[in-house]
């Protein structure tokens, strides 16, 4: 499935409208350069489960929770996780197995602990069709970490 994005309203939208199908125990690994919007995308798909507080980027916590939303929301960003032992420390099993809904930035670093019915959300920048031009990709399963997807 594949999305077209021209501002941050639709990338969004877009996590807004993926969100409101979520079920509980889907794992949605988001991966994208550095400022393509991955934030937005986590704001959006928050809003889409019921969420109204701030939502903001768990580069430093790793994990913030939000469980005010029809499911329970898990929202990890693993950039600075160096090692895939330190998920462990963090019991990552409770959450990607639980009855909440994960959206995992940067799953690439921890391909090693994800399990096979993940979805894989890639967004691309393409400045050939404007600067707020963002190409949103979703595949079943962890196919897209790490292939340069073009």
């Amino acid at each position: 499935m594949t999305w077209e994005s021209f501002s941050e309203e639709d990338t969004f939208k877009i996590g807004y409208d993926l969100a409101e199908k979520a079920r509980e125990g889907d794992l949605f690994l988001l991966e994208g350069d550095l400022g393509v919007g991955k934030t937005v995308f986590a704001k959006g798909f928050a809003r889409g489960l019921g969420i109204e507080e701030p939502i903001t980027s768990p580069t430093f916590t790793i994990i913030q929770e939000y469980e005010e939303g029809r499911l329970p929301f898990y929202h990890f960003d693993v950039y600075r996780i160096a090692d895939e032992e330190e998920m462990f420390e963090l019991g990552y099993e409770a959450y990607f197995f639980g009855r909440g809904v994960c959206l995992i930035e940067w799953a690439s670093l921890i391909e090693g602990l994800l399990p096979e019915d993940c979805q894989t959300i890639q967004i691309k920048k393409d400045l050939e069709k404007g600067f707020d031009y963002r190409k949103i990709q979703m595949v079943d399963g962890i196919s897209l970490l790490g292939d340069g997807l073009e």
